[in-house]
């Protein structure tokens, strides 16, 4: 599906839930679904390439070969976290233009300081807000096409509050940004004020256990949301799953009368493409 679908879906009614997608068994599944996009997980992608905390430590390097993987890999288009775009303007241009080439329909920059952290971390600051708005004016004049969408996250609630944040998403808006992304609100009160604010459509981060509260749907659509990312979601499943099960094999030494659920085998094997395998080798079996 090509990267464009995305900015013609902003286009259209309803709300775009995207799950989080870290890897490329979380994308295949994930894109076998009927979902509109999938967002790319800086979180789930630093935890599961380098099995480190998203403080910073991954490099452009890491990330766009995962957005080129993972992108390359599904059908949908794919909103990949940029992070704060590895370094100063001139790494943001060339983050841009990487993130584009490698098959990203959007990507996400954010305005703090680096090393920057995770959204429902503690400790975060950010950067001057000129500063930042002048990254998401590069950013924009950075892409091929206005098709590949600029998503400006701003970190300021949790440092500097509401006011601040509401601030530097005009700043943004103003910069250029196709999408804001206000994070980590901590109240449906505040949730709504950013629903108030801005005539862009708006990213909702559903962290479970996060500084957020969960909102459904139709609460989101409400307040004026057009984009809920789930980032977490399948990395907190996976893990639990991947918990129990290796508990069951502890435990017991086999698997054999385990109750954890398992993905059938033959079913995950169709997913991964072994079928296009297995008929590439009856059609050039040696001797026919």
């Amino acid at each position: 599906m090509p990267a464009n679908t995305l900015a013609a879906r902003l286009h259209q009614p309803g709300l775009i839930s995207c799950p989080g997608v870290f890897d490329m068994i979380s994308a295949k599944i994930a894109d076998a679904m009927n979902f509109d996009a999938l967002y790319m997980t800086g979180y789930g992608v630093v935890a599961s390439h380098l099995g480190l905390p998203d403080a910073g430590l991954a490099t452009y390097t890491d990330m766009v070969g995962r957005v080129a993987q993972i992108a390359g890999g599904v059908g949908k288009p794919l909103i990949a976290d940029g992070d704060t775009g590895y370094g100063g303007l001139l790494n943001v241009e060339h983050t841009v233009r990487g993130y584009e080439a490698a098959g990203a329909a959007a990507i996400q920059i954010e305005d703090q300081e680096f090393p920057k952290k995770c959204g429902h971390t503690p400790n975060r600051r950010v950067i001057p807000m000129a500063d930042a708005a002048q990254k998401i004016k590069v950013a924009v004049e950075s892409r091929a096409s206005k098709d590949f969408l600029i998503v400006a996250r701003t970190d300021a609630r949790a440092g500097h509050g509401l006011d601040e944040a509401l601030r530097r998403g005009e700043a943004y808006a103003k910069a250029g940004a196709d999408i804001l992304f206000i994070e980590a609100p901590e109240s449906e009160t505040e949730m709504r004020r950013i629903g108030e604010a801005f005539d862009l459509p708006l990213v909702a981060n559903m962290v479970e256990g996060g500084r957020t509260p969960l909102l459904g749907k139709t609460e989101l659509e409400e307040i004026g949301y057009r984009i809920a990312i789930f980032p977490a979601s399948g990395f907190l499943a996976a893990a639990q799953a991947l918990r129990a099960v290796y508990r069951s094999i502890e435990a017991e030494g086999s698997t054999k009368g385990t109750d954890v659920p398992l993905y059938p085998f033959p079913e995950f094997s169709r997913l991964l493409g072994f079928e296009r395998v297995w008929d590439f080798e009856r059609r050039h079996a040696l001797g026919e």
